[in-house]
């Protein structure tokens, strides 16, 4: 490991990343040492690491490097490995237009969950083509504290479970996981997400993201909530043949999400740089010691 490893810092919606540049997959980031670069008083500190590599330079990506030359491989806060992350790629995709890797207009980028398409539009924003929301079959119930609630079970590449609530204080402190049940619904754990209404094709959200705890955004988590509102208001795209598109606020800003007929799901949002550096190589390999 070199002395010194580039690093920049970027968010969604305030959902927040340390950025690792590494094209060859050299740098060996080991759960330890993503959990350290994600302390937030000891580290850099970010919901989780976007570890940039070209897809052929990876062994979970190279059967994608024909349709997207770049690999997300995204880890968790906690450094576990995450198929997806919605927010997350908006911001790869920023930071590969800020390395000149690309330019406006569209890029393919390849991830544990699939090839996604993302679009850098001239006025900033950001939009991620998300594919399709799968919908397991059978109840799910999550809980805080003495209160119960149904909720949907949405898949987004990874798994979420989405519970309308009367007040998203409701949620409780979302330090620990909130409990679910059947547990065989999600053998690998779950985000969940806690959702209010806020008016016409418009919600409100808190969530618990699997590896992370409570987050500021999870753009997994807004497509799940606005899949699981169309649902329940009637709205199924394939049914109606007309678009659904839901505003979600999340506590670090506003989604636009859309789910069109064919069920191929949109997300539109802000994807930001905020500072870049160095890691002193030394200190990670102590942290993780």
């Amino acid at each position: 490991m070199s002395t010194r490893i580039a690093f920049l810092k970027g968010h969604g919606t305030e959902n927040d990343f340390v950025i690792v540049p590494d094209p060859e997959n050299v740098i060996d980031l080991s759960p330890a040492a993503v959990a350290a670069l994600c302390d937030r008083r000891a580290g850099i500190g970010g919901d989780g690491v976007l570890h940039v590599v070209r897809s052929a330079a990876h062994p979970d990506a190279r059967d994608m490097a024909a349709e997207a030359e770049w690999f997300m491989d995204y880890r968790n806060g906690d450094g576990s490995v995450s198929e997806m992350c919605g927010n997350g790629v908006r911001v790869f995709a920023r930071y590969l237009q800020r390395a000149g890797h690309v330019a406006e207009g569209d890029v393919a980028v390849a991830t544990r969950g699939g090839v996604k398409t993302v679009h850098l539009a001239k006025d900033g924003d950001v939009t991620v083509g998300m594919g399709k929301a799968l919908l397991p079959e059978g109840d799910v119930t999550v809980s805080v504290g003495e209160r119960s609630w149904p909720a949907r079970n949405v898949n987004m590449g990874n798994p979420h479970a989405v519970a309308f609530v009367d007040d998203l204080a409701h949620a409780g402190d979302l330090y620990a996981p909130p409990p679910f049940s059947p547990a065989a619904a999600y053998p690998d754990g779950v985000n969940v997400e806690f959702v209010v209404d806020r008016g016409p094709g418009h919600v409100a959200m808190r969530v618990h993201e699997r590896g992370a705890g409570e987050t500021r955004s999870c753009g997994t988590g807004a497509c799940a909530v606005a899949v699981a509102a169309a649902r329940r208001d009637g709205a199924d795209p394939a049914e109606t043949g007309t678009p659904a598109t839901y505003t979600v606020d999340v506590p670090g800003g506003t989604l636009v999400i859309t789910e069109r007929p064919d069920g191929q799901i949109e997300m539109t949002g802000p994807a930001v740089i905020v500072a870049e550096g160095e890691i002193d190589a030394e200190w990670l390999e102590n942290a993780i010691r």
